[in-house]
This record gives C-alpha cells, structure tokens and sequence, in this order.
C-alpha cells in the first residue's frame, strides 16, 4: 500500500509555525508507540503474519498510518523485537533488585519464555533472508546474553543454582522449550521451561 506524501507550509515566525513541528513529532511518536504495542498484542494472539487491519483497529489508527511508519512488514516485526528485547534486558537489574537471586533468575527466564513463546511465526520470519532482521540476532546476544550472566552469577554466588550452565545456554535451551506445538499455548512453554529452572537449582 503506498501513502500520499503530506506537506504543510507554515510562517516560521508565527508561533504556529514554531509549535506545528514539535506537535506534530509528538503524534507520530504516540502512533509509533500505538502501533508496536498494538503488533504485539496481535502478534502473541495471531502470529507476526496477523492482518494489518487487526493491528490498526487494535491501535485505532487508520491502515495508512501503519504503512507511513513500516512501509514493510518486516519493518514493524523488527521493531516490535527490538522493544521487547531492550525490555527484556531492562528488566533483569530490576527483579535483581527486588527478588533473591535464584528467584530472579527463574522470573527472568519466565519473562524471557514469555517474549519468545508468543510470537508465532518469528523464527520463519527471522530466518527468510530479509535483511531487516540481520542484526536482530546479534541485538539480542549483546543485550539478554550480560543481564542473564549476572543473574546466573548471583544465584550461583548463593549456592542456589548450578555453576556449570552459562547464558548463551539457557539462552539457546529457553529458544527450543519456546517451539510453537500445535495446540498448546505459552503455559505449555512456561511448564517446560520450569522443569529446566528444577534441573538449573542445585539441591
């Protein structure tokens, strides 16, 4: 779908001419954030190939305010990932916080099972040789692979949890507990993965 170019022309010295620019970036970033929250609500329900009208009307914009922001779909899925990655990461220092280690590490990796397992159709779509997602894989490396490390050392420093697993693992093994199996939903995935946290505590 391809979206007429809009242009306005404004008396810079006129306060209205100031104003207009700021308002108007204000908007798009509101509809930016509309949008990605609204993909990734349809994602988790009907996968990354989801209509573009249902993720609209989610949104309550207009199809054309999607197509002006992600011309393609594979901009929109890298975009919702990269969010729900820096998410992620962002989270880890905070149950570190709030939680003792080795329950820390078990409710990142729930939030991490969670990220991945509703995403229906994200590996086929990483893996379809668009360049949009050539850094995503990376992205996440570099973002998720510390924040889990320091989780996996504290609870370990504890006693807690075993020592000889390490973050590009759990990583990895989260990845293959999170395969979509018909009929079975993201309880499915968090009950397999919760039998990998029993066998990462050390009794």
């Amino acid at each position: 779908m391809t979206d007429k170019t809009l242009s306005t022309s404004a008396d810079p010295s006129s306060s209205a001419g100031v104003a207009a620019p700021r308002r108007r970036r204000a908007d798009a970033q509101r509809n930016v954030d509309a949008l990605l929250e609204a993909a990734k609500a349809v994602f988790a329900i009907s996968g990354v190939d989801a209509p573009a009208k249902e993720i609209t009307d989610r949104a309550g914009l207009g199809v054309g305010t999607l197509y002006r922001h992600f011309p393609q779909r594979s901009d929109l899925v890298a975009a919702v990932l990269e969010r729900e990655i820096d998410a992620c990461a962002e989270a880890g220092p905070a149950l570190a916080a709030a939680h003792e280690p080795v329950e820390a590490l078990a409710k990142w990796l729930y939030r991490l099972t969670e990220f991945v397992g509703t995403k229906r159709g994200l590996a086929t779509a990483i893996h379809s040789g668009d360049p949009k997602f050539d850094d995503l894989a990376e992205h996440l490396m570099k973002r998720l692979e510390p924040v889990l490390g320091g989780l996996i050392d504290a609870a370990v420093a504890t006693g807690e949890a075993r020592a000889d697993v390490g973050a590009r693992e759990l990583l990895h093994a989260v990845a293959l507990l999170c395969q979509p199996v018909p009929g079975e939903a993201l309880a499915y995935n968090q009950r397999l993965v919760s039998v990998l946290l029993d066998g990462l505590r050390r009794r």
